[in-house]
């Protein structure tokens, strides 16, 4: 056999040998939705804490009273970002915010969504919560809750999409993961309709985009009405005539969610804007299932017409 041939059935080999393929996880569980005020947003999570045996959580803000008891009963492990820091947990300090709503159950269960565990945030603010049994989304956020104890590093989410149920799950990490990024690939694969519930959205990235595909597609939002100044998008949607309005809620319509095409939910802590994107500590979920995304539908559309102006 001539060297040649000997040597490209070694490369051939060898390459073989090094390509590792690249396989995404499949899982089954359950997840529930809820919305706050209309839920007992914050009995959903007693309940849900009160089971578990370990109990790690990352909050921007805390103060219900009834769940930091049940917390301190658990003897979990808390951060708190320092702008809310009380003395209890682990202070989290540094540039922007440490901004995350999320709790880890028994290396289990995930807890998260756009509702800080307060008063106004459980029984005022429009918000969402979500508990997922999933061990790949619990490795991603105890990667993350263990960077945020030990400094804030910024690492990459190793895992980033499972089959879940059959159905893509997408989870990111902001800066990690360059979530502005991720929401705008979502977004640009729109056929029929985008809605979104924002709190604060000045991102002139995805807010182009939207203008752009406002040709093609169905596109409604509600904007939370505080929010609403010089650097808000609704500015530019409205000189397009677009179908946007501002929140009526006396408190705040502090939701940080798309749904596109009816069919997937992008939802979590990260607000649309350049501090969510690249200074503050953020959380994000795609979800590609149809049945979550009629849940949020659903809460769209009775905000929609909850007297928004």
């Amino acid at each position: 056999m001539k060297k040649s041939v000997i040597f490209s059935i070694l490369f051939l080999l060898f390459l073989t040998a090094c390509i590792t393929e690249i396989t995404i996880p499949e899982e089954t569980g359950t997840i529930q939705v809820f919305f706050c005020p209309k839920d007992n947003c914050e009995q959903v999570m007693i309940d849900a804490i009160s089971s578990a045996s370990a109990v790690k959580c990352a909050f921007y803000d805390l103060d219900l009273e009834n769940l930091t008891k049940t917390l301190k009963e658990k003897n979990a492990d808390i951060l708190m970002d320092e702008d809310n820091y009380e003395g209890y947990g682990k202070e989290i300090s540094g540039y922007g915010l440490m901004h995350n709503k999320f709790c880890i159950l028994d290396e289990k269960i995930i807890i998260t969504g756009s509702m800080n565990p307060t008063m106004r945030g459980a029984y005022k603010n429009n918000n969402n919560l979500v508990i997922i049994e999933s061990p790949t989304l619990v490795n991603n956020y105890l990667a993350e809750f263990d960077e945020l104890k030990q400094g804030r590093s910024d690492k990459k989410t190793k895992t980033t999409e499972l089959i879940y149920n059959n159905r893509s799950l997408q989870n990111f990490f902001c800066p990690d993961d360059l979530c502005e990024e991720k929401v705008l690939t979502e977004l640009s694969k729109a056929n029929s309709s985008i809605y979104f519930l924002t709190f604060s959205f000045t991102s002139d990235p995805i807010g182009d985009l939207l203008v752009d595909k406002r040709k093609d597609i169905q596109i409604k939002g509600i904007f939370e009405k505080s929010q609403n100044s010089k650097w808000s998008e609704k500015k530019k949607f409205d000189v397009f005539n677009m179908n946007t309005k501002v929140d009526s809620n006396s408190a705040n319509m502090h939701h940080k969610v798309f749904i596109i095409d009816e069919k997937t939910v992008i939802l979590g802590s990260y607000n649309p804007t350049n501090n969510g994107n690249t200074n503050n500590d953020e959380n994000i979920l795609i979800i590609k299932e149809e049945n979550i995304a009629k849940l949020f539908l659903e809460e769209f559309e009775l905000l929609w017409g909850d007297d928004v102006v």
